[in-house]
């Protein structure tokens, strides 16, 4: 039986707690000694995500995390374990995709000597590495159903055998499982008590977009020795306008590498279209178009397709802004509700 929080993001780097409750933590909670260890966001679901990962810190369950890929899932685990009692102890991630389907009972609860001609020494599973810590299940969705069913009755009676031994090991460390989607009906997991948080899409919160700019920018900033300007105006609409299909993991990269590029100067919007990774460098020209493209759509979707209510929140006479949108093609009547 899930404890279900729907809806949230992990928004930032979470390392270790300090502090504050989940309650006061605002707009930024820091939780590390780093500038980027902190949870940041304007929006209700930021704040939702620290309660969550709080709450679940507070209990000994297991935690679902759920959510697209980019959008910072193991963050939230480690926010479960550094605000719980288990802080001091192990923090482990075991990317599931990176286990042979074969060898994945093996990894999470460890072997006798000789279970396998091929490995034949004993083996110290995850469960046992992690003992009073926490353990991280990436991909959890990738896990066979058999070690699946495993793992729930193992979570389920508090202890489980090395394959090869029939001594019962008791579970000591927390689990986590992260995954790009909902689990769905997989055995014994309607039955487990669990905490699950599932995270939404940055693009979902476009109100977020912004504080997490200024906030990578300020650590990456930090870490280049500089005193970041901020971003031009141009920037700042190429930001809210951009879809960000690989979620918060796309937006950091791309502050980061425009930090580069911008160096010690304020980030324009052609810093932000030059830093796309593997994306051939376009010209001025191009760029210019791109972000124009971009900004238009975005402000007539806001306007729902009004040429005159965008023409004043871009602040240019309606005919001028009009030539913008013939320039660009875009079609005011693809945003106008029926």
């Amino acid at each position: 039986m899930a404890e279900t929080v729907e809806n949230v993001e992990a928004t930032s780097r979470i390392d270790a707690a300090i502090g504050t409750t989940a309650a006061s933590a605002g707009r930024s909670r820091p939780v590390g000694r780093r500038r980027e260890d902190h949870i940041v966001g304007a929006s209700s679901a930021t704040r939702a995500v620290i309660q969550a990962a709080a709450a679940a810190a507070r209990t000994d369950l297991p935690v679902l995390v759920s959510g697209p890929a980019g959008s910072d899932k193991e963050l939230v685990a480690r926010a479960v374990h550094a605000w719980g009692p288990r802080a001091e102890g192990a923090f482990e991630l075991v990317s599931c995709a990176g286990i042979p389907e074969a060898l994945q009972r093996r990894e999470l609860f460890g072997c006798a000597e000789s279970v396998y001609p091929a490995l034949p020494g004993e083996y110290v599973g995850a469960l046992d590495r992690t003992a009073g810590g926490t353990l991280v299940l990436d991909g959890a969705e990738q896990l066979r159903g058999d070690a699946f069913a495993d793992l729930v009755r193992a979570l389920t009676a508090r202890g489980y055998r090395r394959e090869g031994s029939a001594a019962q090991r008791p579970l000591a460390a927390r689990l986590v499982l992260l995954c790009d989607g909902p689990l769905g009906a997989r055995p014994g997991l309607a039955d487990l008590h669990h905490h699950e948080i599932r995270l939404t899409p940055l693009r979902e919160r476009p109100e977020d977009v912004l504080a997490l700019a200024a906030h990578y920018l300020a650590a990456f900033a930090e870490e280049a020795g500089f005193t970041p300007i901020g971003f031009t105006a141009e920037a700042r609409a190429h930001l809210l306008a951009e879809p960000w299909h690989g979620d918060v993991r796309e937006l950091r990269e791309r502050i980061r590498q425009a930090v580069r590029l911008a160096g010690r100067g304020a980030i324009g919007a052609e810093a932000l279209l030059l830093a796309r990774d593997g994306d051939p460098v376009p010209s001025f020209k191009e760029a210019k178009r791109a972000f124009e493209t971009r900004y238009v759509e975005s402000l007539l979707r806001r306007c729902g397709g009004n040429i005159s209510r965008a023409a004043r929140l871009a602040r240019k006479d309606r005919k001028d802004f009009y030539d913008v949108i013939r320039r660009t093609g875009v079609n005011p009547e693809d945003f106008r509700s029926a």
